[in-house]
This record gives structure tokens, sequence and C-alpha cells, in this order.
């Protein structure tokens, strides 16, 4: 990669391939599509969906320069002629343009060609002198959003119409080096997904290996009450954190750091309160534990279970059941203590623990890898467009 810091004159980004010169040419979009557009949702809405038929694109199946098709919709061919000019093509440009996730952009692949989309995202059709990828990246660039958000004045962000779509502008390239611009990100891409893919594998197998964990038949089953202090701490408000100090577990997760810990070993802790009902943390040693989570103090009886292990357990198990109130959802503490738990021996708690403990550590070093890539490609947004 050549580095074009230095450079004061030419139109360049500042990271280039050094086989590549001259200055790249500003255009808008309205200049190198043949085609913007978006189509409707079907009169009927989610009740005429299909489970087989055209694919039917909606805002949520478009992510950050990848397709998001666990749930993707289907309509059937009467619906599919009624739209037929939104048909998509393979390579056609998708951009969510309105709601919360307006701004998202990701490529028509061999998945969904021959389906349609609704009217939330826009379908961009370029001509031959603009790569499709390319102009994807472009629009998930620094570069691109900030033109995206310029549109929402009043941080509203209500919509995109196709002729601000049509005045965005964007230094292009020759064609060559857009290709390998765009090679470049698509292969970090498949390896964010394939990243994905070996994580939700480790997942899935750590899930099964802590269910099986909690159907051992010939095994001890006592109550959590038996084996575990279970209370809810005192709680500090968002206005007591501070930026260093000791972490602070609420309902989601870590949420901060406080001068103080109010607890010197490691703890279960599970969400007691809100949307996150239920969720189970294992804490680090020296933190404060809000009143937001209940915790599961095994401390005192080490002699009948291993922490982890209970972690572990606790984590497979499913809390609808005990969750109660109409407004915002809870935990309270009676319905935990009565939790049956089956308990082996000692010895077999820490073999079991140890297994699921070297799948979550690897399941960590996956996603910092992942997260790695993430901020690669960030990087090269920012540094090789203009």
């Amino acid at each position: 990669m050549a580095n074009n810091n230095d450079n004061k004159v030419l139109n360049v980004p500042p990271l280039r391939f050094p086989e590549f010169s001259g200055e790249w040419k500003m255009c808008t979009i309205g200049e190198l599509i043949t085609k913007v557009g978006s189509g409707v949702t079907p009169r009927g809405g989610e009740a005429v969906y299909k489970t087989e038929g055209h694919p039917f694109v909606r805002s949520q199946n478009v992510g950050l320069g990848n397709l998001l098709l666990d749930d993707i919709a289907f309509i059937d061919e009467e619906t599919h002629l009624r739209q037929k000019n939104t048909e998509l093509q393979f390579n056609d440009v998708l951009l969510n343009i309105t709601g919360a996730s307006i701004g998202r952009s990701a490529l028509v692949d061999k998945q969904i060609v021959g389906g349609n989309v609704n009217q939330h995202v826009c379908i961009i059709r370029t001509k031959e002198n603009l790569v499709p990828s390319f102009i994807c990246s472009f629009l998930l660039s620094n570069y691109g959003q900030r033109q995206i958000d310029s549109f929402q004045a009043g941080g509203n962000r209500q919509g995109l119409n196709f002729e601000q779509i049509k005045s965005i502008k964007i230094t292009i390239p020759s064609k060559d080096e857009q290709i390998k611009i765009a090679k470049l990100l698509r292969a970090i891409d498949e390896r964010i997904a394939t990243q994905n893919k070996i994580i939700d594998k480790l997942q899935s197998l750590i899930k099964g290996l802590r269910v099986c964990c909690m159907q051992r038949n010939g095994s001890n089953n006592v109550y959590l009450s038996e084996i575990a202090q279970i209370y809810q701490p005192q709680t500090i408000s968002s206005a007591e954190l501070t930026e260093d100090g000791f972490l602070v577990y609420g309902a989601n997760g870590i949420i901060g750091k406080y001068k103080d810990y109010n607890h010197k070993t490691e703890q279960i802790c599970i969400t007691c309160r809100g949307n996150t009902c239920g969720m189970v943390n294992y804490t680090k040693p020296m933190s404060w534990i809000t009143g937001n989570a209940m915790v599961i103090n095994t401390d005192k009886y080490q002699d009948k279970v291993y922490k982890k292990y209970l972690y572990h357990y606790l984590s497979a198990y499913n809390f609808n059941s005990i969750i109660s109130g109409s407004g915002q959802p809870q935990i309270v503490r009676t319905p935990l203590e009565k939790l049956k738990i089956t308990l082996p021996t000692i010895s077999e708690q820490k073999q079991k623990a140890m297994i699921l403990d070297k799948i979550q550590d690897k399941i960590e070093i996956n996603h910092n890898i992942l997260n790695l890539y993430i901020l690669q490609k960030q990087y090269l947004l920012r540094q090789m467009f203009i």
C-alpha cells in the first residue's frame, strides 16, 4: 500500500495500491447509475408472506456490507409480478432509506436474485464505469455516512428520498482500481462472515453441553437456596460511575466502573430487571454488582458446588417461567431459591466446568479476532476513500 498522507495536491485517498496513480474523479451518484428506486409492502402486510417463492427484502435483511437472511420473507408469483419494476438483479446495491438502520448497505447475491424490496430499501443499479461493490463500500464509509446524515437535519433520521441519493458526491478512480479496492474489502467481509460462523458453531456446542449438564440422571438434585446465598446488592446510579476503578455489573453486564467494590471474589449474577431479565454473568474479582442483578453467592458452599459449574448450568436455564411483572420484567428471590439444580460430585463438576471453560475461552478469542477484522475494515473505509 502506498501512503499519500503527504500529498497536498492530488485528489487521492490517504492509502492506495502502489500500481495506481492519477487523480480520482468527483461525481454524483446520479451520474453513475441507471436505476434508483424502492418497492412497496404488499397489501395485507405479513399476512401475505409465504415460506417460499420470491425473496422479499426488508430493511432488517440489509446489514453493514452483508445480507441478513435468517428471517427473509417470500412472496408469491402474482405479488411479484405486481412489483416487476423492483425485481432484483445480481450485484444491485441495496440501501436502507428509513428508520434506525438508515444508511446500511449490501449487495444482491444469488440467494435473492429475482426477489423484490419493500419501501424501506432502495435499489441502486450502476453503469459500467462504477463497480457495485465499490459504491456499496463507499456508502458505508465515513464519507458516505456523513452525507447520508446531512440529509437528516434535526436528528429525526426519517428517511432519504431518491433525489438526495442521486445528489450524494462520490470520488472514483479507474475501474481497475475500484475492482482491486472492492476485492480487498470483500475478502475482509468474507473473513468476518467466517468468524461469525465459527462463533455460532462454538456457541451452539457450549449450549448443547450445558443442557446435557442439566439432564444428567442419577445425580443429586438440590434447591438453589441450599447451595447459594441469593440477594440483590446495593445499587448505584449512573451518575456515580467513574472513568477508572472497579468494574460495575448491572442489567446489561458490565456498565462502567466505580471507586469501590462490593464483592471481593468472582460471582454469578442474574439480571433481575428489564429486557435482559435472566441474563447470567460471571463477574471479575473485586467488582461492584448493582441491584439490577441477583447475586448467586456460593462462597460458603464450596464443599457442595463448584462455582463455574453452577454458572454454566444457570447459563442454560430458561428463566421465562419465573419472570414476572406486566410493565417491567423482573425476577424476584423466592422463585430463584426454589430452582432445582442437578449436582454430580465436586470432581465431576470441576471436569465439566473445565471443558466448558475451554470452549468459552475459544469463543472469546474468536470474538476478539472478529473485532480486529471489523476494526481493520473500518480503518480501510476511512483511508481508501475520499
